[in-house]
């Protein structure tokens, strides 16, 4: 099996006017994540136990194994971006009401949620992701991991929406001010229709 790099959901432009510029998605999708998709075909290539194994089950094995550590990363990378890229929109930030019933619930209100949403963010020391995931117990909870770290990996849940903390995700348009690009993301450009998808799909 050889993984390709997903078509972004929208135009490279599309963001431009909420908060992404078209030369942040042209580096980010087609540089740095087609790096990793790259390297990981490679790695697969030079280890018949991974063959034929599908992403996820790649992620799965490697997680924890210092062996296979390269592999984890890229794949895990590979995974988190293609995840990130659904969790953006050109119309984001509004809430179904669907998902809105459940973060209230679960949360106490959707504002608490978006500050604990970005206190993963802002917390996550160094590069690493901020999560909306679906706990094993049904309740909707926020994690951050660093590096490559995904809750695919750990078993944590299903994620539902993701924001990348690495600094090539945000330097062009944030500069060092990730607190600005967690703000931005909430209010315009996080796709909420998607995460309400997979709450039902699950």
């Amino acid at each position: 099996m050889t993984f390709t790099l997903p078509s972004l959901p929208f135009a490279p432009g599309a963001l431009a006017a909420h908060g992404m510029c078209q030369e942040t998605l042209e580096l980010h999708h087609g540089k740095h994540h087609q790096a990793y998709v790259t390297a990981l075909n490679g790695l697969v290539e030079k280890n018949d136990a991974l063959k034929g194994k599908s992403l996820e089950e790649i992620i799965r094995m490697a997680h924890g194994r210092d062996d296979l550590t390269p592999v984890f990363n890229n794949a895990g990378q590979h995974w988190n971006h293609s995840l990130f890229w659904k969790s953006l929109s050109a119309t984001g930030g509004g809430i179904p009401g669907s998902l809105e019933k459940k973060l209230v619930g679960d949360f106490g209100s959707v504002e608490k949620f978006k500050e604990a949403f970005k206190a993963a963010a802002l917390g996550q020391f160094g590069s690493g992701w901020a999560w909306l995931v679906l706990g094993n117990d049904g309740r909707l909870k926020i994690t951050k991991t660093g590096n490559a770290g995904t809750p695919l990996a750990t078993g944590d849940g299903k994620a539902l929406l993701v924001l990348d903390v690495w600094e090539h995700a945000y330097y062009v348009d944030f500069r060092n001010r990730r607190a600005d690009f967690a703000d931005n993301f909430l209010a315009k450009l996080a796709n909420f229709e998607f995460a309400a998808a997979e709450l039902a799909a699950a």
